[in-house]
């Protein structure tokens, strides 16, 4: 991710990790713990599968070329700098050395293709790891790995040469120094202060011919690498045809490569589905729509027709057949009512026109009905951000009111149920299901209520009627009782008393229960999926992927006008009175049921009898998570409760805004209004997000197995630069507390990896308390693959094994079947219980059955991937 400047805050580059990040005295309050049961349990929580076509090597075919979808042609191959992408590491992880890799559950393994050994073998007076590297690991110039380029990528990073443009040194600035060990293939790391994620250093590592001198590091590893060490080497990087040539390494000391070659495609995310349908690629990430699209084709499957009149996805997207037939059926005014001889004319190229777009479609389907669809959830969250900066958000207490108005199952579920996946809210910021630092600490700010949101709401002075100015000076005598007489009158005739405004609302009102027909947001259950949309567009930080809200969008996006004016405005800083910016104390400092609201005499005329109504079913109503709908908006000293939630336009942001818009009318319940900004992708992260110009916004973080050291500079609490402003880091929500950065300090530096994983629960707790970021879903992870690729697809947390990836021979298929993943039916309706285990999941139909078979070049191997015996 490149380095984006910062208005109202400003990042720090050294921490920034691309594509792979998550990225003074202590307050005397009540310990914040995970509210959880037996850490066991808490991180074996159910998480989908990766989706991979798993095959044993021995029932692949040798040779073939992979033609790969990546989002764009990288403008580096160093994944230490800034603009380093998606594609940067994908190429690394074929080329390079890794000396820990990812398994399923998303923790570290040592890998042995680099190392026989790697542990800690001092902890007093300085932490001292000792690695032992595999005595056949060379670089494809012939030199053995060895301890100086542990030396050059440790000098490098460690932050104390400017010279080197870096954009993360994380763990390298703890190490004091690297010398040999006993012989050239042991490489001794102290550190001068202990270090808990020490695993996460030295992968990938590059050799010193690119660590050893700045220039090398700026220049010499953007386009070319002179030395590699993995099952591939960089062949080619062609900027011109947009494709990037991987090849088998002939030095390569491991298991042979089943591919003799990888292409790497630069296909945007808008034009997968034509180069699928093409033919042009074997294996591509996709969105819903796409893999909507290959579900049809492949049900539609050897009928010998194309997509039918008025069918679409499961989703309810439609092609361009149900227009056609329409204009088909119907004869056009013109004919109709026999008007001049150029509108026929026009009539009929109309109708050509859909005829054509109807052919190419079908000619599409065809093409895609040869792929199958791989899926599992990508290790990924999409959060709300609250901007604690400054304006209502400033105040804990509205920021807790908000966190308690959303459902967050129902928006998980929007996304995720009619993929077929598990529609269960992440837990936590730190890890997710799966991952053994997993824990759920949510209870640390509690479900979705409305009736505790409204009560923190009034407690922090937001209240019916509060938008209303009231006269500056007051009125005595007759001349007050003659305007209180006028009052009446205008109640009474209905003419002046909220004029457009209140009548705007009503209609606003009435839309949002139609829309939602339980009217209750205590109910779990799944509002009108109508609105569910694709998994696309998800903005993921430090992941520039065109199509996806990333800062280099190549998807046409435009930017669409803020609300219009009318409507109510969000707070500026001259708005927000000394209570608002104050934090609001501690996290977790108010109770639950916070204070009751004001007395109806507080209130305007026009708000009274609902705001009496209001507050005598509060009080009437027994404990609950249910509340009566405000009657309008809240209000403070004459101004509106209005949040301004920022989202991106482009064609690639469907889910984002959907979800928005979701989230909007859950805020509506509570009287909060907001104005929704739609805004270009490509400014979206850098003007909006980072610059902190937004009070509500979406966006993603991946997840990490090193939680202490990349969750430090998302969630840690901003301090003031020496220029005046606010050193963010990654926290691009301003919100963070003292004792949060203390709790990371401590388990980036605790050894023990239990009381690590308890410290960074108990941090987690604290970041749910303080209502900064609020995770909703994990998101999903689809991907197009032609039903003969083995060994790739949707990998969910593990790294991908190149070396196992390739075509199945069918000469060498047996009869027996994989075993099926949680992800690994086609079809995006399927009906999976969100709550189902993975080894639960329902099995493909027979006909998806035989039309994979059919297509298959040999049957899946029921063997796990080869690789898995690596895996430690």
């Amino acid at each position: 991710m490149s380095q984006v400047g910062a208005p109202r805050g400003r990042t720090c580059s050294r921490t920034i990790r691309s594509v792979a990040l998550l990225t003074s005295g202590v307050l005397a309050l009540p310990v914040l713990a995970a509210c959880s049961s037996d850490g066991d349990e808490r991180s074996k929580a159910p998480a989908a599968a990766q989706d991979v076509g798993p095959a044993a090597r021995d029932r692949i075919a040798d040779g073939g070329t992979l033609r790969w979808a990546v989002d764009t042609v990288p403008t580096t191959l160093n994944t230490f700098q800034a603009d380093a992408d998606a594609a940067t590491s994908r190429i690394a992880g074929a080329v390079l050395p890794s000396l820990f890799t990812l398994d399923k559950t998303g923790r570290p393994q040592r890998n042995p293709d680099y190392l026989e050994s790697a542990k800690i073998i001092e902890r007093e007076p300085k932490q001292v790891v000792l690695y032992k590297l595999n005595q056949q690991a060379v670089w494809s110039d012939g030199r053995e790995l060895g301890a100086a380029d542990f030396v050059a990528q440790w000098r490098a990073l460690s932050g104390k040469d400017s010279a080197y443009w870096t954009a993360r040194n994380a763990g390298y600035e703890r190490i004091q120094k690297i010398e040999r060990g006993a012989n050239d293939l042991e490489v001794r790391v102290t550190f001068n202060k202990p270090y808990a994620d020490w695993r996460a250093l030295f992968s990938p590592l590059y050799p010193k011919d690119v660590m050893g001198a700045p220039n090398s590091f700026n220049d010499g590893a953007r386009a070319k690498l002179k030395a590699t060490a993995g099952p591939f080497q960089l062949k080619e990087m062609d900027r011109a045809d947009r494709e990037i040539t991987l090849v088998r390494n002939p030095r390569w000391w491991g298991a042979r490569p089943k591919l003799d070659t990888i292409v790497l495609s630069a296909v945007p995310r808008d034009k997968r589905a034509a180069a699928l349908a093409a033919g042009t690629l074997d294996l591509a990430e996709i969105d819903s729509p796409v893999a909507e699209r290959i579900t049809q084709a492949r049900h539609n499957k050897g009928g010998g027709a194309g997509p039918q009149t008025g069918a679409g996805p499961a989703s309810g997207a439609r092609g361009p057949g149900a227009e056609t037939a329409a204009a088909s059926a119907t004869p056009s005014s013109a004919e109709e009512d026999g008007s001049g001889e150029e509108k026929a004319e026009a009539a009929r190229e109309s109708r050509e026109k859909k005829t054509r777009a109807l052919a190419k479609y079908a000619k599409e389907q065809r093409g895609l009905g040869g792929y199958v669809v791989r899926k599992s959830l990508e290790p990924a969250f999409t959060q709300l951000a609250l901007n604690g900066e400054t304006g209502p958000l400033a105040d804990e207490r509205v920021r807790r009111a908000v966190a308690r108005a959303l459902d967050r199952k129902k928006l998980a579920e929007a996304v995720l149920k009619p993929l077929g996946l598990p529609a269960n809210p992440p837990g936590s910021h730190l890890a997710l299901a799966g991952q053994h630092a997993y824990a759920d600490s949510s209870d640390a700010l509690g479900d979705q209520n409305t009736r505790e949101a409204q009560a923190l709401l009034a407690d922090a002075g937001w209240t019916p009627g509060g938008a209303v100015k009231k006269d500056d000076g007051t009125k005595a005598g007759s001349e007050a009782d003659a305007d209180k007489k006028k009052d009446k009158e205008k109640g009474e005739n209905g003419s002046e008393t909220s004029g457009t405004d209140k009548k705007k609302e009503d209609k606003k009102e009435d839309k949002k229960e139609d829309k939602e027909a339980d009217g209750k947001d205590s109910e779990s259950g799944s509002a009108s999926d109508s609105d569910s949309a694709s998994d696309e567009g998800a903005y993921i930080v430090g992941d520039n992927k065109p199509g996806r809200g990333a800062p280099l969008s190549e998807t046409g996006s435009r930017v669409i006008a803020p609300a219009a004016a009318g409507q109510a405005r969000w707070l500026d800083d001259a708005d927000v009175n000394a209570q608002d910016r104050q934090q609001g104390g501690m996290a977790g400092a108010y109770a639950p049921g916070g204070t009751a609201a004001p007395a109806a005499d507080s209130a305007s005329p026009s708000t009274t009898s609902s705001a009496s109504a209001s507050a005598s079913t509060s009080a009437s109503a027994s404990p609950s998570t249910s509340a009566s709908p405000l009657p309008g908006p809240l209000g403070k000293d004459g101004k509106p409760l209005t949040l301004r939630f920022v989202l991106p336009s482009g064609p690639g942001s469907e889910q984002l805004r959907t979800v928005g818009q979701k989230i909007a009318r859950m805020l509506d319940r509570i009287g909060i209004r907001t104005e929704i900004t739609k805004v270009a992708d490509a400014d979206y992260f850098k003007d909006h997000v980072a610059s902190g110009d937004y009070d509500l916004a979406l966006y993603s973080w991946p997840a990490t197995a090193y939680p202490a050291t990349d969750g430090r500079p998302i969630y840690a609490k901003p301090v003031p630069a020496s220029d005046g402003s606010l050193l963010v880091e990654q926290n691009y929500t301003r919100v963070g507390t003292d004792h949060i950065n203390q709790l990371f300090d401590q388990a980036a530096s605790e050894l023990d990896e239990k009381a690590a994983r308890d410290l960074l629960r108990r941090a987690d707790a604290r970041i749910w308390a303080a209502a900064g970021s609020i995770p909703l879903y994990q998101r999903p992870q689809l991907v197009a693959a032609k039903p003969a690729v083995a060994n790739a697809g949707a990998f969910a947390f593990a790294a991908p094994r190149y070396e196992d990836i390739g075509f199945k021979d069918p000469a060498k298929s047996g009869p027996e079947h994989p075993r099926k993943s949680a992800g690994a039916k086609e079809t995006t309706g399927a009906t999976q219980s969100p709550e189902a285990s993975p080894k639960e999941s329902p099995e493909a139909s027979p006909k998806e059955s035989a039309d994979e078979s059919a297509d298959d070049s040999g049957n899946e191997s029921g063997n796990e991937s080869a690789g898995e015996s690596d895996e430690q």
